[in-house]
């Protein structure tokens, strides 16, 4: 079983970090992330080890699918076995060639396919190094969430791997401002760990708003979705966030916010069925979607991305 990885050795001690990516084959919003990283000039000025693995599940990568050839989920398989199946063997590769050697990681993902996700941190905020890189990547909003059995965030944390999970757009598709604001977090971890100077001009990340709960509202019949909210939006209680309805209007049935909160995440299909997961919602407070406005605005200007876009 083998891994493509760029290793990065400053010319200093210090912490080991990984950052990883495609561990679903088609979020490749981390690829870009991870190339975009390697070329940061203040990486000469690294202190430790950076090793930056873009693409984990190159079979699925490969064939655009979120899973490996045996349709197993290589997020439910860490650690893995030496022998078993291809999903257990590569977790175990992985775990044993980068996370055990490392201290601290970062691991990239993206909303499945025709989802969309506002880019936020999810993490164990009850471990307060966790917390404290998560604060420093500064999204606009950090999830407290469960570590889930057979995870990649799980397991590097039984290893006493300090690992922050950064989701952000839709599979199979590239997304400027997440880019952006991926690369940019990232630094500001490595900086906050000690890897990389802190720069004099550059102002501290605005702290993020913490969530410990999210639900999804779900299609209450089946029908054609007709979407009021945006990713980013705050949405009080009782919003209404869309309609469902038959291809000539009949049937409207409203979709409303249970609770307050941020939108941060949806369906991008206007086709839907009865139970879909429709909008995902951080219970937050209010300002957090000025603070994602702020965050957006801000990577728009940094002159870290110069001449960096995709269109």
């Amino acid at each position: 079983m083998h891994l493509v990885a760029q290793v990065i050795h400053g010319k200093q001690d210090g912490p080991v970090m990984f950052v990883s990516g495609a561990i679903h084959g088609d979020e490749i919003i981390g690829v870009e992330i991870i190339r975009r990283l390697a070329e940061v000039k203040a990486l000469e000025k690294l202190k430790g080890t950076l090793i930056l693995v873009p693409v984990v599940n190159a079979y699925g990568f490969v064939t655009q699918s979120r899973y490996l050839p045996d349709r197993r989920d290589l997020n439910r398989s860490f650690p893995g076995t030496q022998r078993g199946s291809m999903a257990a063997q590569l977790a175990h590769t992985f775990m044993q060639e980068v996370v055990k050697p490392s201290s601290i990681g970062i691991d990239l993902h993206s909303a499945a396919v025709h989802r969309d996700n506002l880019p936020q941190i999810r993490a164990d905020l009850g471990n307060e190094e966790v917390e404290a890189m998560a604060t420093a990547f500064g999204t606009s909003v950090m999830l407290d969430a469960r570590l889930r059995d057979g995870s990649l965030r799980a397991e590097a944390q039984a290893l006493g791997c300090d690992i922050l999970l950064y989701e952000a757009g839709e599979a199979l598709r590239f997304d400027e401002t997440a880019i952006r604001i991926g690369v940019r977090g990232i630094l500001n971890v490595m900086r906050q760990r000690g890897m990389l100077p802190r720069t004099k001009t550059q102002k501290p990340p605005a702290k993020p708003l913490r969530s410990g709960q999210s639900h999804w509202e779900r299609a209450p019949i089946s029908g054609i979705m007709r979407a009021y909210v945006s990713l980013g939006d705050y949405v009080e209680e009782g919003a209404l966030l869309g309609v469902v309805s038959g291809p000539l209007g009949e049937e409207e049935t409203e979709v409303r916010a249970r609770t307050e909160g941020l939108m941060i995440g949806r369906t991008n299909l206007p086709i839907v069925n009865r139970g879909d997961a429709l909008f995902h919602i951080a219970e937050t407070a209010k300002k957090a979607a000025a603070a994602h406005d702020a965050l957006e605005k801000a990577v728009e200007v940094d002159p870290l991305f110069d001449g960096e876009e995709i269109v």
